[in-house]
């Protein structure tokens, strides 16, 4: 939409939109069919033909702004003061959990500013500046903001070091699917819930490893290794020497030293993945800080992956063994999605 709704405008859209009015009513004058104001001025079809309606009946001055309807309680002071009461969050002003609900902020205005709001009122007052009902993002308590932001900009002292040491920069993450797809949204008839059938008793699971390796001047590459079957001892997941041969598989495909990013996963830290790293010197290693996977951009590979996946009613494990590695392979045919997972982390990656 090209103007903001919802409540009112500031001055200056208003200012605006009757400039805009304005000048369809010279198109107007000019014989113009609605149709093509619409589509000159880029507005709906509709608006042009009430605001043709209002010209025919009293001219330019039935389309000059006639102001708010009312003035708002709140100066934009006051509201700025109110956005810094809220991005304290509920659990500061008394609430048990850390959702906003209009009522609320209803009762912060009253508290704060001594000022009564009815729930349309404070619905008006957000959506006049900016605000929106979202579902939230979640983030980890334990998480370090300081070390996060450290890493925010050119990648720091990582970037520096790919740069020097002419390497690519390698990312790796690990993830598993299983039997239970992801569920995604589907229409249906309003009021009847969709079903989707999947198998109920399998609890088979997959797990992969994925690199993504970048560099300037080269296609970014997705390198990846599902979890060994029938382990001797049993074990399901990844052991640090799947790790050490997936990198020694990379470094032979890549053709030169790596930068290696990945997260503190114990399986990382053992003395074993420590010594091979010690004893390689065309391998550098660097840990992410704790919890925070929108720094690694594998992780919107496994998102990329669930979101074609989803609702998707697996027949047996082979399917899904089969389906997720169609998935990475048509990944690793378009580079310019492994491109975008990057970006999607906000992390730049410079040439020198």
């Amino acid at each position: 939409m090209r103007y903001p709704q919802g409540g009112g405008l500031t001055a200056e859209r208003q200012v605006f939109r009757e400039q805009i009015r304005m000048e369809a009513a010279e198109r107007f004058a000019a014989g113009e069919d609605s149709a093509a104001v619409a589509k000159t001025l880029r507005v709906h079809v509709r608006s042009v033909q009430r605001w043709r309606a209002a010209w025919n009946t009293g001219g330019e001055a039935a389309l000059a702004s006639k102001g708010p309807p009312t003035h708002p309680q709140l100066s934009d002071e006051q509201f700025a003061v109110l956005e810094a009461e809220l991005e304290r969050g509920p659990v500061a002003h008394g609430w048990p959990d850390q959702k906003w609900t209009l009522n609320r902020i209803k009762t912060v205005i009253g508290r704060r500013f001594h000022k009564s709001y009815t729930v349309q009122g404070v619905h008006y007052l957000l959506r006049r500046h900016g605000w929106s009902h979202q579902v939230p993002a979640r983030r980890a308590i334990e998480r370090d903001e300081v070390a996060i932001t450290g890493w925010q900009g050119d990648l720091a002292e990582r970037g520096n070091t790919r740069a020097a040491l002419g390497a690519w920069l390698v990312f790796e993450d690990e993830a598993g699917f299983s039997m239970t797809p992801p569920t995604a949204r589907t229409w249906s008839r309003r009021g009847r819930t969709p079903v989707i059938r999947v198998r109920g008793r399998s609890r088979r699971r997959l797990s992969v490893a994925a690199l993504v390796c970048y560099k300037p001047g080269e296609r970014s590459r997705l390198i990846y290794r599902p979890a060994p079957d029938r382990r001797a001892d049993g074990r399901k997941s990844f052991a640090w020497t799947d790790y050490r041969d997936l990198i020694s598989a990379a470094h032979a495909q890549l053709g030169g030293p790596i930068v290696l990013v990945w997260d503190n996963l114990n399986t990382h830290l053992t003395a074993g993945m420590k010594k091979y790293i010690a004893t390689h010197d065309w391998l550098t290693v660097y840990q992410l800080p704790a919890y925070a996977p929108q720094l690694n951009p594998v992780e919107g590979i496994w998102s990329l992956i669930r979101r074609n996946l989803a609702n998707t009613a697996f027949a047996d494990p082979e399917h899904l063994i089969t389906a997720v590695r169609q998935e990475l392979r048509a990944i690793q045919y378009r580079p310019w999605l492994v491109d975008s997972v990057l970006a999607g982390t906000g992390l730049l990656l410079s040439a020198a």
